[in-house]
C-alpha cells in the first residue's frame, strides 16, 4: 500500500519546522506556520485523528528536525533470540526504545534490556543500522533510525517490566506475533545471519 500523502505531511512538517527554526522574518514565520498547519490537515483528512493529537505529533517538534533514533538489542541464546511482549500492542519485540539523551547507543541498550527482560547485558557489535522507511514498518508520523545491538548477558534473569508482559527466547523459524512497528520478520531474520556468521560486516540502510 502506498502512503505518499504520509511522505508528504512528513516533508511539509520538516521544512516548516525547519522554517521556523531559522527564520527571522515575519512574513517568512507566518508562512511556514501555514505549512505546518497544511502537514496537520493532511494528516488529519487521511487518518481521522483528532487535530489536537496531530498537533501534539507535529507541530511540538522545534528545532532542526532528524531522523529519531530507536535502539534494539539482539540477545542470543542456544540459538533463540531474545524478545519481550509489549503491553502497548499485545505483541513481541526485540528489547530496546529511544535513546536517551546523555547516554551512548551502547549504554540505552544495556539500559533498556535490564528494564524490559531484567537481563544485565554487554553490548558487544552494532549489527545493523536501517532507515525504517526502507523496510516494511506500518507507516509512522516521525523518520526512524533502527539500530540494532548484540549483547551478551552477564547476569540478571527474565524478568517483565513496565512496558512487557512477557520474556522469551525464540528460535528462527518459531518467531510470534510481532509487534511491527517495532522490528520485522525480515530483520530479525537479518540478526540471526550475525549469528551464523560472527565475522559479517555491518549492515546499513
Amino acid at each position: 500500500m502506498s502512503y505518499k500523502w504520509l511522505e508528504w505531511a512528513k516533508k511539509i512538517q520538516s521544512i516548516s519546522q525547519a522554517g521556523l527554526t531559522f527564520s527571522k522574518d515575519v512574513y517568512d514565520i507566518e508562512r511556514y506556520e501555514e505549512l505546518r498547519n497544511l502537514s496537520a490537515q493532511i494528516m488529519r483528512e487521511y487518518t481521522g485523528l483528532e487535530m489536537q493529537k496531530i498537533k501534539d505529533l507535529f507541530t511540538n517538534e522545534t528545532g532542526y528536525p532528524t531522523p529519531k533514533i530507536d535502539v534494539r538489542g539482539a540477545v542470543f541464546n542456544n540459538n533463540k533470540i531474545l524478545l519481550v511482549k509489549e503491553k502497548i500492542d499485545d505483541r513481541w519485540s526485540l528489547p530496546g526504545g529511544f535513546c536517551d539523551i546523555g547516554l551512548s547507543p551502547s549504554e540505552n541498550i544495556a539500559k533498556e534490556i535490564k528494564e524490559e527482560a531484567g537481563y544485565d547485558v554487554v553490548p558487544t557489535k552494532l549489527l545493523a543500522l536501517l532507515d525504517m522507511n526502507k523496510h516494511p514498518h506500518p507507516p509512522q508520523a516521525y523518520h526512524y533510525y533502527k539500530l540494532f545491538i548484540q549483547c551478551e548477558i552477564i547476569g540478571g534473569q527474565a524478568r517483565n517490566g513496565l512496558e512487557t508482559k512477557g520474556v522469551h527466547f525464540y528460535h528462527e523459524d518459531n518467531l510470534p506475533n510481532l509487534s511491527l512497528g517495532r522490528n520485522t520478520d525480515t530483520q530479525i531474520k537479518l540478526l540471526f545471519e550475525f549469528l551464523r556468521d560472527p565475522h559479517k560486516d555491518t549492515i546499513f540502510d
